[in-house]
């Protein structure tokens, strides 16, 4: 029987905080494609500090190799109406990428990573980076962009609302997934996507603190290559509050001194305040677009073809 883990104590402003942020789910199948494999992976459900919504479990994803098989659901973030998709706009900005950014990195050369073998867990942020409804071309979904720097096999399981200690029902944490793949022989990198919900969740009562958790993570990898993406929001108030993310990110860089093997990509840095959907915490197609092609490229320049790169945190 699964044991679930210790929760934050919810409060009820943090419960209406977080309703206006969430929608209610509807299913549907996602197809993943990748280096020519096809797979159908998890789509997202929201954030959990108010456990508003059920997340389910991701696809694993061989690049170029094999394919597997999952089921998920996704409430759609922000005020658009119930079913509809990304904003035109996004869209078509995400198929033709016109956007100038674009443009301009089009003729850079993309680094090269030493990582044949990635694992990349994450939550809602995550999701999105595979999903069709938000990146209609496959070239700039999340696996074709790891296959792009050199990586060959990838599992992915991103859940919406997911953290690294809380579980919704139906859900697995980021631990034990990570700690599956291990016990099943996983070895290779790592890609850590996590942190939003468990920040969250520290401000809401949580009594494990947020070392706490990065050393739970951590422990997963045994030494092995760790790249992991800080977390950004545009909120004032409430558990997904700027200020709380903010706070997650130093401990994160802390960490560092912890572990020689941990490279940080600095996306907070990165994510720019138009890339992001009205609710401030997920983001549209073209956000989606950028943030997939930079997780890649960010591993590729902290874990180069020559071996580790000299910056602990990389942009």
């Amino acid at each position: 029987m699964r044991t679930r883990s210790s929760g934050p104590r919810r409060n009820r402003a943090g419960n209406e905080s977080a309703r206006r942020f969430l929608r209610r789910p509807r299913s549907r199948a996602v197809a993943v494609a990748i280096g020519g494999a096809v797979a159908v992976a998890a789509a997202v459900a929201g954030l959990t500090a108010a456990g508003l919504t059920s997340g389910a479990r991701s696809a694993s994803v061989g690049v170029g190799h094999t394919a597997a098989v999952a089921r998920a659901t996704r409430p759609r973030p922000g005020p658009r109406p119930a079913g509809a998709g990304p904003p035109a706009s996004s869209r078509s900005r995400a198929r033709s990428g016109a956007h100038p950014a674009t443009r301009a990195a089009a003729g850079a050369k993309t680094p090269r990573t030493s990582c044949r073998s990635v694992a990349h867990i994450g939550d809602s942020t995550s999701v999105d980076l595979i999903s069709p409804d938000y990146l209609p071309n496959p070239a700039q979904r999340l696996g074709a962009r790891y296959a792009a720097v050199g990586v060959r096999h990838l599992k992915i399981d991103a859940s919406g609302g997911r953290s690294i200690v809380e579980e919704m029902p139906g859900q697995i944490n980021g631990y034990k997934v990570a700690s599956a793949w291990r016990s099943q022989g996983y070895r290779g990198c790592w890609v850590f996507a996590l942190g939003t919900n468990d920040s969250a969740n520290v401000a809401s009562g949580s009594a494990v603190g947020m070392m706490a958790r990065i050393d739970q993570m951590m422990s997963v990898a045994h030494g092995e290559p760790v790249l992991w993406v800080n977390t950004r929001t545009l909120l004032s108030s409430g558990p997904w509050a700027g200020v709380n993310e903010q706070t997650w990110d130093k401990t994160l860089v802390r960490a560092l001194a912890k572990y020689p093997d941990m490279r940080i990509f600095n996306w907070s840095a990165v994510a720019r305040p138009s890339w992001f959907l009205t609710d401030g915490i997920h983001y549209n197609s073209f956000g989606c677009a950028m943030r997939a092609k930079a997780i890649a490229e960010a591993l590729a320049r902290a874990f180069p073809l020559n071996g580790r790169g000299a910056d602990k945190i990389v942009r």
